[in-house]
This record gives structure tokens, sequence and C-alpha cells, in this order.
């Protein structure tokens, strides 16, 4: 297990270093603020291990993860390149809030993937290195260019040009959305997603009804992190956008933009109650991830 403190300003390296002298297995790398692709390079670039995983510091891994995804990369050969798992949506408590992502996709999925970016994050999948070593590992460029956030997708696409996916049907991740965390700067993320829908527009032209969907996707799913974040203002400009480009996805999706906003625990608790009354007197958010996944 490698930690790549990147530049952190609170207790993170301490608390590292307080584990690496209980396990041997354990190690600890500092650096200064460099962005998540240089973080998770460098922890790569430190081992010589066959398969690779990452975790972002705020999500969670269930117990089996690691081994029920090389357990199916394995059983898929040196074609497969990538094994992800299904992910659950928690706050910052660790509660889960959306179960809704199911996806089934298996074999020579790039196609799929410049529909929709199955996969996630980064902290659903587990990859050959010799994949990742070609795909060119994780790319800096798109913080040098002030659009970090989508170097999971990049990555994920450039595999999919190459190799195969495999799929653990488990919500083996918790994916936590918090006020703080990358995806939150949701103009930042659509930049990246942008930049890197465009590379492939470019490379594979055939896929432009595709890479057109994904980017409504996309910007429906910014909306609805700004809305859950308070964020009003970014809200409607990625709502306004939507419409403008597909104003029946638009409306339709509304309904579904209010259930995730009342669900989810990023927003004030009086707006939580008052949201949870109007859609069921006794509905019950969901537990702890921890309680109720594995």
């Amino acid at each position: 297990m490698v930690v790549v403190d990147d530049g952190s300003t609170d207790l993170s390296a301490s608390i590292v270093a307080s584990y690496t002298e209980q396990d041997r297995r354990i190690r600890l790398i500092r650096q200064s603020n460099g962005g998540v692709a240089k973080a998770r390079n460098r922890g790569v670039a430190s081992t010589d291990a066959e398969f690779l995983a990452f975790v972002d510091a705020d999500d969670l891994w269930a117990p089996s993860k690691i081994a029920l995804q090389m357990c199916t990369l394995q059983q898929g050969g040196s074609s497969a390149g990538l094994a992800y798992c299904w992910f659950a949506d928690i706050d910052g408590d660790g509660r889960v809030f959306s179960l809704h992502n199911r996806p089934d996709a298996e074999g020579r999925v790039l196609q799929r993937m410049c529909r929709t970016n199955f996969v996630g994050n980064g902290s659903s999948m587990l990859v050959r290195r010799a994949a990742f070593e070609r795909a060119g590992g994780f790319d800096p460029s798109l913080r040098a260019r002030n659009a970090q956030g989508c170097e999971d997708l990049l990555m994920c696409l450039r595999i999919a040009e190459s190799y195969e996916f495999r799929v653990v049907p488990q919500y083996l991740v918790g994916y936590r959305m918090t006020n703080a965390n990358m995806s939150s700067d949701v103009m930042q993320m659509l930049r990246s997603c942008e930049i890197v829908l465009a590379e492939f527009r470019q490379k594979y032209p055939q896929f432009g009804d595709d890479l057109d969907d994904h980017l409504i996707d996309m910007l429906h799913w910014l909306a609805v992190r700004a809305l859950i974040c308070g964020r009003l203002s970014a809200a409607y400009g990625l709502m306004k956008k939507l419409f403008l480009m597909e104003p029946g996805t638009a409306i339709s999706r509304l309904p579904r933009m209010m259930d995730i906003y009342c669900r989810a625990r990023l927003v004030p608790r009086w707006v939580k109650i008052r949201m949870k009354r109007m859609r069921n007197k006794n509905a019950e958010f969901q537990p702890h991830y921890a309680e109720s996944i594995w």
C-alpha cells in the first residue's frame, strides 16, 4: 500500500506514518501539491506491482474489493486490462444516498465508454500494469490547463482502446460526495470533460453521437452536484445549457434531480427534513455504507 501525500496541510502524513510503523507493507511518499495525476503516477512509479488499484482519500473500499476484482481480471486473461465494480454514493458521514449505478458492460467497451463513464470514478477500478503503461499513465496536462477532474475517464477511454473490461456486479466502493472534493468544482469538471471528449471525437468521429450524449449526461450530473453543494448559480447555468441542447431531456430529468437532492446529506438539515416529508412521511435515508453493503 503506497500512500501519496500530495502536499496536504492537515495531519494526514502523521496518521499514515503511525501505520507504517505497525505494518511494513504500508509506505508513505510526500511531495508538494501536484494534482491527482502526478500523485497517482508517483505512487505507481514506486512499485513494480503487476496490478494497480487506486483509492481517493475520501472514498471507501469493501474488504473483498481487490480479491474479487483480481479474480475476474485474471479469468479474463491478458486481453482484460481493467476490472471495475459498482459504487454507492455516500455523504460526508458515510451514509448511502444513491445505489443507482449498476452497469454491466464487459469486453470491448470503447463505444460504451464514449457514450457514458460507467466505471464512474478512479476508486472503483483495478488495472493491469501493462494496460496502465500503454495508456501513458494519468495525464497531468489536464491540471495544467485548469481542467483537473476527468483523469479517470481519460484513463478508462485509453485503456478501452486496446483492452477488454471486466465487471464485479457488487457495491464494493463508497464514492463520497462532499462540498469540498474535486467533483464539487463543477465548472472545472465540465472543462475537463469537454477536453477529454474532444480528444476521442477527433480519434473516433464515428462515435460522435455517443460523445454528444456523454456530454449531456455530464451536464445533468454536474447540475445535480452544484445543486447539492448549494451552488445555485452554477446549477442554473448548467441546466440552462442542458435545456438549450436537449430541452426534452432537461425537463424529463428534473424529478430525478430532486430525488437525489433530497436524499443527499450535503444540504442543510432543515432542507433534508422538508424534502423527505414531501416524498414520504415515513421515508428514511439509507444507512451507513459499512452497515449495508458487505
